[in-house]
């Protein structure tokens, strides 16, 4: 008796760990696991597990590119790739920058154009240590950019 018992919790174990963070998971929700964001935000009837400590911090809708302008008909103005990607490497090499010299070697930089709100202009830090990314997140902790307060979560991934 005791040990099918046993053979079942083991099967069940191995089941959980295989869904776990899948579509399959009803638990826990998978693009969170992923991104550190969900569009459902706190309304997600999943759970929405927040690492306590991470190599990686998330900098939620940080990165702004230039306002689309539109024309008297209402049209939008195309935009200059030049000075699209312009803006951009300018707002990385300052956030590199600024990264590295309050929290150390990064391993990973990565920003998000994803045009989705809980995913727009995220900017994602990986560094090689996890005491370096909490001394970032603790250094950027209601700090301001671009009129608003940065405030870091520890990503999952």
């Amino acid at each position: 008796f005791f040990l099918v018992e046993r053979r079942q919790r083991e099967a069940m174990a191995q089941h959980l760990a295989k869904i776990f963070g899948t579509e399959e998971d009803k638990v826990n929700c998978p693009f969170y696991l992923k991104m550190g964001a969900c569009r459902h935000g706190d309304r997600c009837s999943r759970i929405h597990n927040r690492p306590i400590l991470s190599q990686t911090v998330m900098l939620q809708n940080m990165y702004l590119p230039p306002p689309q302008t539109f024309d008297q008909a209402g049209e939008p103005v195309p935009q200059d790739e030049d000075e699209l990607q312009d803006h951009f490497e300018e707002f990385y090499e300052d956030i590199f920058e600024e990264l590295t010299n309050i929290g150390g070697e990064l391993e990973q930089l990565r920003v998000c154009e994803n045009l989705s709100d809980h995913l727009a202009g995220n900017v994602y830090a990986k560094f090689r240590e996890e005491e370096d990314a909490e001394k970032a997140l603790q250094k950027l902790m209601g700090r301001f950019y671009g009129g608003g307060a940065i405030l870091p979560p520890f990503f999952p991934g």
